[in-house]
């Protein structure tokens, strides 16, 4: 595991070779540096709004077959997007589940790389994110801004 600075505050990384098996919020700085690994320079350039899809090797361990259904489908979501709860329940074919959606986004082993943040409430409101509201706020943001410049110049 190493840890990098955000701007949404230190994220732990855990890899294995070149694979991302983990990012955690909040990781305390006496775990490894980076060491120049290939997720450490994606996180930075999509932080510094240099990169939009990350293509480092994910690996999701655990999760029912539910949850690993969910974060397939919030795997695509494109950047700068919003898809709400109730749309990924739709999309797996039970649009009651959408706070069993929301609990399968709380387990993602990958955030920010594999984005449960673009996940939002019905009407777009913001509820629910495992790094707290703060962070997601910050993580929309940033990509609401890159992807306005990218579109307007």
């Amino acid at each position: 595991m190493f840890v990098i600075d955000s701007p949404i505050g230190p994220l732990g990384v855990t890899v294995s070779g070149e694979t991302v098996i983990g990012v955690h919020f909040g990781a305390r700085v006496e775990a490894g540096p980076a060491d120049s690994h290939p997720a450490a320079d994606q996180l930075a350039a999509y932080f510094s709004g240099e990169l939009t899809d990350f293509t480092v090797p994910v690996e999701m361990h655990g999760g029912s077959e539910f949850e690993r259904a969910v974060w397939g489908e919030i795997a695509k979501i494109p950047y700068g997007e919003m898809v709400t709860y109730g749309a990924i329940a739709t999309a797996l074919g039970d649009p009651g589940a959408a706070r069993a959606v929301g609990t399968a986004c709380n387990h993602n082993p990958v955030p920010v790389i594999v984005p449960c943040h673009r996940v939002v409430g019905a009407g777009g409101k913001m509820v629910g994110f495992g790094g707290g509201l703060d962070r997601k706020r910050k993580l929309l943001e940033l990509e609401a801004r890159v992807a306005l410049t990218r579109a307007w110049g």
